[in-house]
């Protein structure tokens, strides 16, 4: 086992899924990220909106609750498109602009690491309430972010396939 603080593995982790994440979606034209692949029940556009939503959620409200200027980060009405259990609406005219979801993705991202600089391990031992996955604490908030991201760039990455890209290697 290693011996680097887990706020520090956790932070590695959501960096590690980002860049992954970001391999996935560099070279998929925007026209394609409303498109549901036939037999498939998800675009690219709604996966991207909901990690920055739920990064939001794991890795910034859950550990210091919600700040005014959040709203900077990502709006009420951006939260609710793309919260879980929400369908994802392939007409493009019915969800925010491509450009805007990927700027929300990375301003969520960007505020989540530099955030993470400041937080102290023994602070995030704090619980959480439900709805939480393996660990009820902040912490845990934290390590579980790089895991719902993965589990999402699967689906992100099954997607290219079915639009028809490359594997990313």
């Amino acid at each position: 086992m290693s011996d680097q603080p887990q706020l520090e593995i956790a932070r590695k982790q959501i960096v590690f899924a980002r860049e992954y994440t970001q391999s996935l979606i560099a070279d998929v034209d925007e026209d394609l990220w409303y498109t549901i692949p036939a037999g498939n029940v998800t675009h690219i556009a709604w996966q991207i909106g909901h990690l920055a939503m739920a990064q939001y959620g794991l890795c910034l409200f859950r550990i210091r609750g919600r700040r005014a200027e959040d709203t900077d980060l990502m709006s009420s009405a951006f939260r609710k498109k793309f919260f879980k259990g929400s369908t994802p609406d392939p007409d493009p005219s019915h969800n925010p602009p491509v450009a805007e979801i990927r700027a929300v993705f990375d301003r969520v991202y960007q505020q989540a690491v530099d955030e993470m600089a400041g937080y102290n391990e023994a602070d995030l031992q704090e619980t959480i309430d439900a709805p939480y996955a393996a660990y009820n604490t902040q912490l845990g908030g934290l390590l579980f972010c790089s895991h719902h991201e993965m589990m999402h760039a699967g689906q992100i990455g099954m997607l290219r396939r079915m639009l028809g890209k490359s594997p990313v290697r």
